[in-house]
């Protein structure tokens, strides 16, 4: 393997530096104890907000305390929903009959009818927009059959994305013994729903005139208020009941940088709304997301393989690499690029042909790691290219 420190990291950050002079790479958040001064009072049980891209952790409190989380469980009915479009197992415009068992569900609903067609996205917007339990019921039951079969898919998703203090019993957050989740383990549903596209057709809706196969109408809105009431804001997810409180899991982007803030059992929707608008307000004002290597760009530095028929070999990572820049401290940390040993064309674009690390200079913590690719197909040397190059160093005097 072939390992050196790319230049990029001077380039990147002459150009970094000038437009944010200061920033730095690996930023480290203050200590709870500083950053709860800045943030103010809570009277929350629990709180937690990272960085989306990056995924560090900016303050956290109690973040794996196990409490109810009430409807805040629909965010992972919405992951599977969203999976299984993507799989081709379901369309946005396929509909379904409502059941007798969907339609007869209490609390939040957006008063479906039973033996009425509904389109799948409807469904999606009555559990996004309202946290519609009789539309988290009906999907459910079309994608497992049953509702007690769809929950053990969630408890698998749980697993699946590292929720590792979460149990689910329910699709709607009804009070129920042995259902639980910490603010830590919400905010990884969050961060997994947010790579959806599609979801944030749905998440940014605030008031909606929704009007029903029979054609009467049901008033929908959503029941994050941040949505309206918070720059950026477009996504997020409440829950109440009289156990788990008040709680919400959101999301907000400002520039390039994304956040998610989490808490549990606060004592009213308004002291909910606070919280999460000052862990918001706090992330803003203190760090910003970069992108400092970008996924179908090259990188520049080149690279030599056998029988290429070209000498520039060019190559990109295959995914953005995201730096989290606190202001008022400089960067520390280098780029490592490991080349696989022996590569010889032909080497289709996209072919993984080493990587590409991102390690705190103090530390020397792995902070990133990512697949470096073939930016373009390398064809092979043919003989007449062979000959070719023989003749032009004749001729040079090579």
């Amino acid at each position: 393997m072939k390992k050196f420190i790319i230049f990029i990291c001077a380039i990147s950050f002459a150009i970094i530096l000038a437009l944010t002079p200061t920033v730095v790479a690996s930023a480290k958040p203050e200590n709870n104890t500083n950053v709860q001064k800045k943030i103010g009072n809570y009277n929350s049980r629990s709180a937690y907000v990272i960085d989306y891209d990056t995924e560090q952790v900016l303050f956290e409190r109690n973040a794996d305390a196990k409490y109810p989380i009430a409807s805040m469980v629909k965010i992972m009915t919405l992951n599977i929903v969203f999976d299984e479009i993507e799989k081709g197992h379901l369309s946005f415009d396929e509909k379904i009959v409502i059941s007798e068992n969907a339609s007869g569900m209490g609390g939040s609903q957006m008063f479906l009818d039973a033996g009425l067609e509904y389109s799948i996205s409807d469904l999606i917007k009555g559990v996004t927009v309202v946290s519609a339990n009789d539309a988290s019921v009906a999907l459910a039951e079309k994608i497992s059959g049953s509702v007690d079969v769809f929950i053990d898919l969630m408890n698998e998703k749980a697993n699946e994305f590292g929720m590792q203090n979460t149990r689910f019993v329910n699709v709607t957050g009804l009070p129920q013994e042995g259902q639980y989740s910490t603010a830590r383990d919400v905010s990884k549903m969050m961060k997994n729903l947010l790579k959806h596209p599609k979801y944030y057709d749905f998440s940014t809706i605030y008031l909606e005139n929704y009007t029903h196969p029979d054609g009467r109408t049901t008033e929908l809105t959503n029941t994050n208020k941040l949505v309206r009431f918070y720059k950026g804001c477009d996504g997020g997810k409440t829950g109440f009941t009289s156990e788990a409180m008040f709680c919400l899991s959101a999301t907000a982007k400002r520039d390039n940088t994304r956040v998610i803030a989490t808490v549990l059992g606060a004592p009213s929707s308004k002291e909910r709304n606070k919280e999460i608008t000052d862990l918001f307000n706090y992330a803003f004002a203190n760090f910003r997301t970069i992108c400092l290597l970008e996924k179908g760009k090259a990188i520049p530095t080149e690279i030599n393989v056998k029988g290429a028929k070209s000498s520039k070999c060019e190559v990109m990572v295959d995914k953005d690499v995201f730096i989290l820049a606190k202001k008022g401290e400089k960067p520390d940390f280098d780029v490592e690029i490991i080349i696989d040993d022996n590569l010889k064309a032909p080497i289709d674009k996209g072919s993984k042909i080493g990587v590409v690390k991102l390690i705190d200079k103090k530390t020397k913590e792995l902070k990133d790691q990512v697949n470096l690719v073939a930016l373009n197909d390398i064809e092979s040397k043919s003989y007449l290219d062979g000959l070719d190059e023989i003749l032009q160093n004749w001729f040079l005097g090579k």
